[in-house]
């Protein structure tokens, strides 16, 4: 199966419906890959929100330190509101789409990163093949997961979106992921790069210029190329005739 995940930020959510600019992404990519599969983050929204209900937000290494109260805003926000938004863009542009989530099928658990983050976790997949899935592409019909997990004792587990991405991949050996986000690709020495190599990002990371945000984002392109996967990007413009940004290469 030639397939595509594209992974799209919740900064670049926004973008990314209120245009056409998602539709058309989606659509050029269907006409190069036989599958694609949309994952959604949720991270300005779910601050937004947070703000709303008095809870702050605050960060470790990249990842929202995520106690009960605010598990149940990001479930409600990501694997709710956003889920439903983006599966209606879709429709109303007629791309045949379902909203999912990690739950959905017992598909994922996620195991807890640390205590410092809370409801926190890294996705493990608890099936082989993912027949289900395989079988939503062969009807031609586009998943969009929310990366909502849960964890053994069935509680509710926020999961990293670029993590997520990378699980989905590794399970149904994508030949190409696609991180969509509000930046143009990955700064390194001062400046934005066409291409980066695993040991240019490893000691980006150790410098610190790679840092917040982009680490789980780049650990997760770094796990996708030791798997296989030997197309990774990372920007905010691709279409049929130009594509701008980071390729991520061995």
């Amino acid at each position: 199966m030639n397939l595509a995940i594209v992974k799209i930020s919740g900064k670049y959510l926004e973008e990314f419906t209120s245009t056409m600019a998602g539709v058309n992404l989606i659509k050029n990519l269907q006409q190069k890959y036989e599958s694609v599969i949309l994952i959604h983050g949720g991270g300005k929204m779910i601050t937004e929100w947070a703000e709303k209900m008095g809870i702050r937000s605050d960060f470790f290494e990249g990842q929202r330190i995520t106690c009960k109260e605010t598990m149940e805003i990001t479930a409600a926000v990501q694997g709710g509101l956003i889920n439903s938004k983006l599966t209606a863009y879709l429709h109303k542009h007629r791309v045949k789409a379902i909203g999912l989530n990690g739950i959905d099928m017992d598909s994922f658990v996620a195991e807890y990163v640390n205590d410092k983050l809370g409801f926190v976790g890294n996705p493990v997949s608890k099936i082989e093949d993912a027949k289900w899935i395989k079988d939503l592409l062969k009807d031609d019909v586009l998943p969009v997961f929310s990366s909502i997990c849960r964890d053994a004792e069935g509680n509710l587990m926020n999961v990293n979106a670029d993590l997520f991405a990378g699980a989905i991949a590794k399970l149904l050996k994508a030949d190409s992921v696609f991180f969509v986000s509000d930046i143009e690709g990955v700064i390194l020495n001062g400046q934005y790069q066409n291409s980066l190599s695993a040991d240019q990002l490893k000691n980006g990371i150790s410098t610190g210029e790679i840092n917040n945000g982009m680490i789980p984002k780049i650990n997760s392109c770094l796990n996708l190329l030791s798997n296989g996967v030997s197309n990774i990007w990372i920007g905010n413009e691709i279409n049929n005739n130009h594509v701008k940004g980071t390729w991520i290469v061995n």
